[in-house]
């Protein structure tokens, strides 16, 4: 990982787009199994994916929505990945029933969502659009969460423009991640290359501004 803040593409579609993610520098990718979703892959396409990314130092996230335990089965039993995203209404035993690491969607930084989840890591999406509708919202909220020693992925409507200052909006205690999906895309759901780099640059360059503007002995330990 090339910063502090982890990235992560959502809503991979092909190998391809996979591919180009590694090389616009992201941390994490996630492949969408939920079946309303434009953004969703079937079996194959998912095993080609994570076949794709073999190897490299890329975590690969299978994404659902209130899906049955046989469903998270079959799909983990085909596909070698390194977590899972819960983006429904899953309970914390739900949560504690996956095997790997597990994020957590939420909506917005709701401190009474969030301690319902303890030691799982949180995206935190739109708080009323829900997940993959590329909705800003007020992302500073997350600075409560974080103050309160939560991990959490900040989502929804998050761009190459506006990423920058989301981070900068937070203060010094940065978040986990960041996670984009529509604000980096083309036709079709895919991702574009220039706009993944671009967002990942934007994102470097708010960790070095930041840097830059701590005093000595700040964020230190």
């Amino acid at each position: 990982m090339s910063g502090s803040v982890r990235i992560k593409f959502c809503g991979i579609r092909g190998p391809e787009d996979a591919r180009a993610a590694v090389e616009a520098g992201a941390d994490l990718i996630g492949v969408n199994f939920v079946p309303d979703s434009p953004r969703c892959v079937d079996l194959a396409t998912a095993e080609a994916i994570c076949d794709e990314l073999a190897g490299s130092e890329v975590e690969r996230v299978a994404l659902f929505r209130n899906p049955s335990w046989e469903d998270v089965e079959h799909v983990l039993r085909r596909c070698d990945f390194d977590r899972v995203q819960l983006h429904g209404e899953e309970t914390e035993e739900e949560v504690e029933q996956v095997d790997l690491p597990v994020i957590k969607a939420i909506r917005g930084a709701d401190l009474e969502a969030a301690e319902t989840y303890p030691g799982t890591i949180l995206l935190l999406d739109h708080p009323s659009e829900g997940g993959g509708k590329g909705k800003a919202w007020d992302w500073s909220e997350a600075s409560e969460l974080i103050g309160h020693g939560h991990d959490v992925i900040l989502a929804g409507g998050l761009t190459p423009d506006n990423v920058g200052q989301a981070l900068a909006d937070i203060g010094e205690l940065l978040p986990w991640g960041v996670d984009c999906a529509t604000g980096v895309e083309g036709e079709d759901y895919r991702k574009d290359p220039v706009k993944m780099k671009a967002f990942v640059d934007a994102v470097r360059q708010a960790e070095d501004a930041g840097s830059e503007g701590s005093k000595p002995g700040e964020n230190e330990g």
